[in-house]
């Protein structure tokens, strides 16, 4: 039986992947999870400088899901290098790291910094906002979108996965951009921007007020979206997006996604991902799958 899958040139043992940002870099769930029974582990945002992210509070729950307005926080990519990536490279899994900026240049200098590390590929969160567009995410306008990947492909010494933003009105535009600017893969959806109030309080839960939803109330917009995707580019893509359980998981991977990443549910079964490596493996079986590109997109 094979779980194998291809992304970009790059072989993962299995097409479960963790989300960034709600993994770390591994190290804090290393006790609870086998690093090397991952397809991969997408590391946390990495910017060329220490960022302190936003004021608390930054986590609110809501129903079937959770708020965040952490800002990226991160110690910058030197911290990286030296703490994190030597960590990482002692199990036998794919390295993918998570690179965000404020400008085209952050992001460009992050990726030449790591061309000559042991990763195996950067995922390029164009959610971030764009201070010299006024603040608009490169990731919600089709032009920068394919600006910045064109950027950072120039640099990069690993293929490139583009993380896509869900805030946009046509996500094949912003899929068909990336592509066009030269990405290997993409990823998505990143999270969706939500608001929650406590009316108690009269104040907003978040001093962000605005924050970023994800969890299972979002998995119905991730996979039309994984399939809109799919269906728009030729690259590889990846789904995530309220992902818990092997069931959840294959659903995106029928609608085209080659590999899966498993984010929120981190927080609340630090077990989960190995459980899903393990649903996918007796699900081929019950069905007679012999390898798990027979299922990648096979509802159109």
């Amino acid at each position: 039986m094979n779980l194998s899958v291809d992304l970009a040139g790059v072989t993962l043992k299995n097409p479960v992947m963790t989300a960034s940002g709600t993994f770390g870099s591994g190290e804090e769930y290393s006790e609870f999870v086998d690093l090397g029974r991952l397809g991969a582990v997408v590391t946390k945002g990495v910017a060329k400088v220490p960022w302190p992210g936003n004021p608390t509070p930054r986590i609110a729950e809501t129903y079937g899901g959770m708020l965040n307005a952490i800002g990226l926080q991160n110690p910058g990519i030197d911290v990286f290098v030296k703490r994190d990536l030597p960590f990482l490279r002692q199990f036998d899994t794919k390295v993918v790291v998570n690179v965000c900026g404020r400008t085209t240049e952050d992001y460009v200098e992050v990726a030449e910094r790591l061309s000559g590390e042991p990763v195996d590929l950067l995922e390029i969160n164009i959610s971030c906002p764009n201070v010299k567009e006024g603040g608009i995410a490169f990731g919600q306008k089709a032009k920068a979108a394919e600006a910045i990947t064109r950027a950072v492909k120039e640099k990069a010494g690993q293929p490139v996965i583009m993380k896509l933003s869900p805030n946009v009105a046509d996500i094949g535009e912003m899929a068909k951009a990336v592509e066009a600017g030269g990405a290997d893969a993409i990823s998505l959806i990143n999270t969706l921007t939500g608001m929650k109030i406590d009316v108690h309080k009269r104040t907003f839960a978040l001093a962000n007020k605005t924050g970023g939803l994800s969890g299972p109330a979002v998995k119905p917009v991730a996979v039309r979206m994984v399939y809109q995707a799919a269906q728009a580019v030729k690259i590889p893509v990846i789904g995530m997006g309220g992902i818990r359980s092997a069931e959840d998981a294959l659903e995106f991977i029928l609608a085209g996604a080659a590999a899966v990443s498993v984010g929120t549910a981190n927080f609340h079964n630090p077990y989960v991902t190995m459980e899903i490596v393990d649903g996918i493996r007796e699900y081929m079986e019950r069905y007679g799958v012999s390898d798990i590109r027979e299922l990648i997109g096979a509802v159109r």
